[in-house]
């Protein structure tokens, strides 16, 4: 959870211990954060509503975006019997930051949204700050009530630390610990709880603003047995807001597992967790490289056959003029660890549920690309999916442009340049390889199957769609340009699933 300047919080004034107002565009509209059966049904009047779907010419068609209002990080990612959960950072009550609730949206398929009333408001804890879910399976917290398996979220109440809610029901509905907070510390926030099987107990990472070992900013972790009583294990330094942990195989390998802990920007380390402290065998490193990419988030409970690490990110700082809504996520992706020259590293490439919206599509096989010549004449489309496997001389440089967007790459440098932010990619055997989304306001660029990953924001300046090259004919050994479908709202999801 980001701390925004004052400058940006919605101006409010007390009414008493319980009750504030908040003061929008002229309006008083009453708030009180113990009220949260009232403040529910007043949130998703804002929230929901009738109407077509949402096509307003700058709402992204196949990334996540709130209905209306403001969005911020994803929050508590779960699966649970067939549905993908995403919960975020939600004023239901303007576009700008302040008044923190918890949406929710569910899918069957990553990419269809149905969003749902708030999950999650205010109460005498305060604001809901970032956090996360979890599949109690084996009802450790004793808060299961009927056949469902219970969820339980850990979230930062704000001013006051810690909180746990439960539902019995997937999600639909929500009940408060009585006694919150469970860790009474603040402004420490945004905790990330996973079941560490190795020692069968609940782990939390949590942002730490100074920790009382390392004496910075970090990560604290927290071990439970029932998600209600928490103990202090260790520190790690380095890292700021929204922390995931989490293990993965490298190159596939289970018998070759490596942990990650990773920070609200993107960086993480590579190392071996043991259920106390994290022990790095990496330097800090950046996942993404682009201009829009924070408070990261993973997938809790995704089922073994399965097995992917699914990521969602905050695009943050996208400019949505004129909207109705402010912000968007990431294009969920999958991660994974493989071994390079430089050591072991993180690779973050689209989930294969983007062919669900694939429609038509131009192809290239084996041919030669002349300088001043567009292999993408002709073609006019906002949503796009752009595979690009390109054979490189020393003194090629080509240049992608979609609408108003430009990407480029310098193979006598090695530097790609997606939206005026760089980064080193050499190519692997002469080849390189690009893999680039394009929604209606951003580009999500993947450099040789996800060893460079750059997340940006941009508005739309003009209909060109053009590749070109420099230096010589540039030899195309396979490219393909995917017109993608919108990917409106899901229809309702049968209750009795």
């Amino acid at each position: 959870m980001r701390l925004w300047p004052a400058s940006v919080f919605i101006s409010c004034m007390l009414l008493g211990v319980n009750g504030f107002a908040f003061v929008m565009q002229g309006a008083v509209m009453l708030h009180n954060p113990t009220d949260m059966g009232a403040d529910k049904e007043q949130a998703t009047t804002f929230l929901t509503g009738d109407g077509p779907i949402m096509n307003e010419i700058y709402r992204p068609q196949f990334h996540f975006t709130a209905r209306k209002n403001w969005l911020n990080d994803p929050n508590g990612l779960v699966y649970l019997k067939g549905e993908y959960h995403l919960f975020f950072q939600h004023n239901p009550f303007g576009r700008e930051w302040g008044n923190m609730h918890w949406g929710h949206a569910v899918s069957s398929d990553l990419i269809h949204w149905q969003e749902l009333p708030i999950a999650l408001s205010p109460d005498s804890n305060g604001t809901c700050f970032s956090g996360s879910v979890v599949v109690d399976k084996d009802n450790t917290s004793g808060f299961k009530n009927g056949e469902e398996d219970v969820l339980v979220a850990l979230y930062t109440g704000e001013g006051h630390g810690q909180c746990v809610a439960y539902s019995n029901d997937r999600g639909r509905s929500w009940t408060r610990y009585e006694k919150n907070p469970v860790i009474p510390l603040w402004p420490d926030r945004d905790p990330k709880v996973i079941w560490h099987s190795p020692t069968r107990q609940w782990i939390m990472a949590l942002y730490i603003e100074q920790g009382s070992r390392t004496g910075t900013k970090g990560i604290g972790f927290f071990s439970s047995k029932n998600l209600k009583e928490w103990t202090c294990l260790s520190e790690i330094g380095g890292f700021y807001e929204c922390p995931d942990l989490f293990p993965l195989p490298v190159d596939l390998d289970p018998q070759k597992i490596r942990w990650v802990v990773l920070g609200g920007d993107g960086q993480y380390l590579v190392g071996q967790f043991d259920g106390t402290s994290f022990k790095p065998e990496s330097e800090l490193l950046p996942l993404d490289l682009g201009q829009n990419f924070y408070a990261t988030q993973t997938y809790s409970d995704i089922p073994p056959e399965d097995g992917r690490r699914i990521q969602i990110a905050w695009m943050r700082g996208g400019e949505y003029p004129g909207m109705p809504f402010n912000q968007q996520m990431t294009f969920p992706c999958e991660l994974s660890l493989r071994t390079t020259p430089e050591g072991i590293r993180m690779y973050r490439y689209p989930v294969k549920e983007i062919e669900k919206i694939a429609g038509q599509r131009h192809s290239w096989k084996e041919i030669s690309l002349s300088p001043g010549k567009n292999l993408f004449d002709g073609i006019h489309h906002d949503l796009l999916d752009i595979h690009i496997d390109v054979k490189l001389q020393q003194n090629h440089r080509f240049l992608l442009r979609v609408r108003g967007a430009e990407i480029s790459y310098n193979a006598e440098t090695g530097k790609l340049v997606s939206l005026g932010k760089e980064a080193d990619l050499p190519p692997v055997e002469g080849r390189l390889r690009l893999r680039i989304l394009i929604d209606r306001t951003s580009v999500e660029l993947f450099g040789n199957e996800g060893r460079v990953s750059m997340s940006s924001c941009f508005i739309p300046g003009s209909e060109e769609f053009s590749l070109t090259c420099e230096g010589g004919p540039l030899d195309i050994s396979q490219i393909e340009v995917i017109q993608l479908n919108p990917s409106p709202g899901a229809p309702p999801l049968d209750e009795k699933k």
